[in-house]
């Protein structure tokens, strides 16, 4: 892995979904044109990632940070995090996977997915795209 310390913010996808199915039936006509997150607002490490995913998997692991994936100075996000008060406050809507418990909750259900044959025959691991 490259930098083990950086922090981000995982949303998990029905929480994704959920967040715009508020903003679509928010009944507030003063949310047009707004801009919300509508992250999990917690944060996790890449190296507490790794160690829980490895954890969910049940794989015995190694961490080891590869000088060669280290980003260039001063280039790094050394944290990502999204403040979703307002899309609370306004919506009502709250992430089901938005604290320590729920991130793996998120993971377990994706390891799951993963681990059934036709999901990952459609998953494109050599090639980026969306």
């Amino acid at each position: 892995m490259g930098s083990l310390h950086p922090t981000r913010d995982f949303a998990y996808v029905t929480d994704t979904a959920d967040a715009f199915i508020a903003m679509l039936e928010c009944p507030l006509q003063n949310i047009v044109g707004e801009v919300f997150n509508g992250g999990s607002g917690f944060e996790v490490s890449m190296g507490d990632t790794a160690r829980m995913i490895a954890q969910v998997m049940e794989a015995d692991i190694e961490i080891v940070c590869d000088e060669q994936r280290l980003r260039p100075k001063n280039s790094e996000v050394e944290r990502l995090w999204a403040d979703n008060t307002r899309l609370t406050a306004l919506t009502g809507w709250k992430p089901e996977h938005g604290d320590l418990e729920g991130f793996r909750r998120g993971l377990e259900k994706t390891a799951q997915w993963f681990a059934h044959p036709k999901n990952l025959a459609g998953y494109k691991s050599g090639i980026y795209n969306i």
